[in-house]
């Protein structure tokens, strides 16, 4: 038992250094993605070898102590998504119905069939923005019985994986459908006009992720969403970036979004709300995303259902309250973090002023 414990130790400090490698390759970066499980893995291995270990001998010391290290490493990326932590965005004060917006984001995995399953739960929730993604033209006619009530979208079928759909009961305006970085992998940028009149920013994203069957690297993905990121980062009007980012939101570039943009994350002293993958329990994490500007406290977050897809929707509610959100605050970037962000939009050849930006 003490030697599968050692092969299992080593194995535990290779996954926790190995990302701390900046290498863009998805068998690195693939590895940001487990590290909840590493952190479970990490105090089982900690119990088992106060258990079995002879620590009058210094290797037991140096086993125990690389399971505390791999411990304490995933468990400070895991606890910001945990009630431990103190919540970075308010809650909501009171509600107020003209200017309150919720979105529901659902990726729907362009195979499976169950539309009806989707559709319950936007009749039951009734989201004022839809949006699905790895929708095709077959998904588009299913979803065409909401143009009823949600008579407001962007469209774009695709048979990749990639296609993209938003419905909305509220006005959209200055609608643009994308391809920032790749040729097949659209993002949707629009206005959202509250009840109020509020004009809300919106830009809906799905980068493709560093995977051998997708992109080698995390190169594509990475730009994507930080030249959405670097696009808002110097607005002051109320800013949303929904959409399923293929990254979990305790990795490095989701990290490196959050500072460049100064946008929020609600799930922070929430919960980890994970979404992917919805079949397989032991194997999941928040791959579905909404940040915002400080313009919006928070009514609620809450994962929807499963309807069949490998990913679970997931519903935000926030309130537009800029008075009593103006002193919220995320994380910001240094001098190091705004030139690694300009490596990465380089390597692409991809510039802020691609983006587009609605109401400007």
């Amino acid at each position: 038992m003490a030697k599968v414990l050692t092969v299992l130790t080593y194995f535990l400090a290779y996954v926790t250094l190995l990302p701390l490698w900046r290498n863009d390759a998805w068998w690195v970066r693939g590895l940001d993605f487990p590290r909840f499980q590493f952190m479970l893995l990490a105090l089982g291995m900690l119990l088992a070898e106060l258990f079995f270990f002879n620590f009058l001998e210094i290797g037991s010391w140096v086993m125990a102590g690389i399971a505390v290290g791999s411990l304490s490493y995933h468990g400070g990326w895991i606890i910001p998504y945990t009630q431990l932590y103190p919540t970075e965005v308010k809650k909501a004060r009171h509600r107020d119905p003209s200017n309150q917006l919720s979105i529901l984001t659902a990726n729907v995995l362009t195979p499976n069939r169950n539309a009806a399953g989707l559709l319950k739960i936007v009749n039951k929730y009734k989201p004022d923005v839809l949006v699905t993604l790895e929708t095709d033209k077959w998904w588009e006619e299913q979803l065409a019985v909401l143009e009823t009530n949600y008579s407001y979208t962007i469209k774009c079928p695709l048979d990749n994986r990639y296609g993209m759909h938003v419905y909305s009961l509220l006005p959209l305006e200055d609608t643009a459908i994308q391809f920032l970085v790749e040729p097949d992998v659209p993002s949707m940028h629009a206005l959202v006009v509250l009840r109020s009149g509020i004009k809300v920013r919106v830009h809906f994203l799905h980068p493709a992720p560093p995977s051998p069957t997708e992109n080698l690297k995390s190169s594509e993905r990475d730009a994507e969403l930080l030249v959405v990121a670097k696009s808002v980062s110097d607005e002051n009007v109320p800013i949303i970036v929904t959409g399923d980012l293929n990254d979990v939101a305790w990795s490095e570039t989701t990290r490196l979004f959050r500072k460049i943009s100064g946008l929020l994350d609600p799930r922070i002293g929430r919960g980890m709300f994970n979404t992917f993958h919805a079949k397989f329990f032991f194997a999941r994490w928040p791959l579905d995303h909404l940040f915002h500007s400080e313009h919006f406290t928070l009514i609620g977050i809450k994962r929807m259902p499963y309807f069949g897809s490998d990913h679970f929707p997931m519903l935000v509610e926030l309130l537009y309250d800029k008075p009593y959100g103006a002193d919220q605050q995320g994380l910001e970037a240094d001098t190091e973090d705004l030139e690694w962000a300009e490596e990465k939009m380089d390597a692409q050849k991809v510039e802020e002023e691609d983006v587009h930006e609605p109401g400007k």
